[in-house]
């Protein structure tokens, strides 16, 4: 499935079921805003049921995917943008589910680079409790991924196609490593398991214009990668065809 919300609005989160052949939109959620959930006034002028409580967007994102699930749909990945890919607790709950994810991340995400990992617990010292937590210092840290990528050597990247498009073939430079991401496991007991980091990095660029981070399999192939990593475009199809099929975009507001 691939994530998306619609972004003139910001006003629901969306679910499609995508595939080589095709796609179609198969969940959509209004979202609710924090400050119009805590608003008793504006619940009551807009008739919002009072059953209905405050739900972030990755919450209703894991939600839906739950659904179709019971529904009996078939396993597959979860590909998502950045703006649900940063919530470190959407990919840790899909982790939890047995689901993979390929999702867009930022620059920032911090890092472990590839064969580092955090330190372990500090030397008890017979006072207190032992220490049980991973640890960083100045010079032993998590990178950002557009740090990492600006130290990679020329021979880490490669220009990879992933669809043809109607100007022709779909294509850019990437470099992909096993890493382990880094978000708050100083407050971890064990470091977070080692994923795939996808960098695209095109020519003339100042710096990476797309970072992923995905659970799929060690011996998934790039071009499985990125073609993944890429297939977010048919949600945006899809919401250009239902404003023009069905009238969406008349309810926008």
């Amino acid at each position: 499935g691939a994530l998306g919300k619609q972004e003139n609005c910001q006003v629901a989160v969306t679910l499609t079921l995508a595939n080589e052949a095709g796609s179609v939109p198969a969940a959509y959620r209004l979202y609710l805003p924090e400050g119009w959930a805590t608003d008793p006034q504006r619940r009551r002028a807009a008739g919002v049921p009072d059953a209905v409580p405050f739900r972030t967007k990755w919450e209703l994102a894991l939600e839906q995917v739950a659904a179709l699930q019971r529904a009996g749909l078939p396993p597959a990945p979860v590909v998502a943008d950045a703006g649900y890919g940063v919530v470190t607790a959407f990919r840790d709950a899909l982790t939890e589910q047995g689901i993979p994810y390929v999702v867009g991340v930022t620059g920032e995400t911090s890092v472990w680079p590839p064969g580092v990992t955090p330190l372990g617990p500090a030397r008890w010292r017979g006072r207190g409790r032992p220490p049980t937590r991973l640890r960083r210092t100045r010079r032993h840290h998590p990178l950002p991924i557009k740090t990492l990528a600006a130290d990679l050597p020329s021979r880490a990247w490669r220009t990879v196609t992933w669809r043809q498009g109607t100007r022709g073939a779909m294509r850019s430079r990437f470099a992909w490593l096993r890493v382990r991401p880094a978000h708050r496991d100083a407050n971890r007991q064990r470091p977070r398991p080692v994923e795939w980091l996808l960098i695209e990095w095109p020519r003339g660029e100042p710096e990476p214009t797309k970072c992923w981070l995905s659970t799929l399999p060690e011996a998934t192939p790039v071009s499985q990668l990125v073609r993944l990593a890429k297939l977010r475009w048919r949600i945006e199809r899809d919401y250009q065809e239902v404003k023009g099929e069905f009238g969406l975009d008349h309810f926008e507001g």
